[in-house]
């Protein structure tokens, strides 16, 4: 049986964003294709980048989940659709996306696991 590290969630919660963010141009009726055209290609990446940390952990991956929810946050503004409903959807996702990731690696970093009540009894 495999054991989940207990950040898994976050990443599990980063991949139905990344599946939201792709439904998002047909969900809210996009009419910028730019704005299409960077949802899809971002939630690609980030599904990715999400999928790979649940099935085998490493350190860089919630780096690039960090820089991939900063470019979805700025995005709006770097291609030219912001005051459109995409923009909000874009700003809230990225926020999500930076903070889980940002709170995974504290957990990672500055809240190392306790060990079980059972694992004091292994012999």
């Amino acid at each position: 049986m495999t054991r989940w590290r207990r950040e898994t969630i976050l990443d599990i919660y980063t991949v139905l964003l990344a599946a939201f963010l792709f439904l998002a141009p047909w969900v809210f009726h996009y009419g910028r294709g730019a704005a299409r055209a960077d949802d899809w290609m971002s939630s690609a990446f980030i599904l990715a980048v999400a999928a790979a940390a649940v099935l085998a952990f490493a350190e860089w991956e919630e780096w690039a989940s960090l820089m991939l929810g900063l470019w979805v946050f700025v995005s709006p503004w770097l291609l030219g659709f912001a005051h459109t409903k995409a923009m909000h959807i874009n700003v809230a996702v990225g926020l999500i996306i930076m903070f889980m990731s940002a709170l995974e690696l504290w957990l990672i970093h500055y809240d190392p696991p306790r060990p079980d009540a059972t694992d004091r009894y292994v012999t």
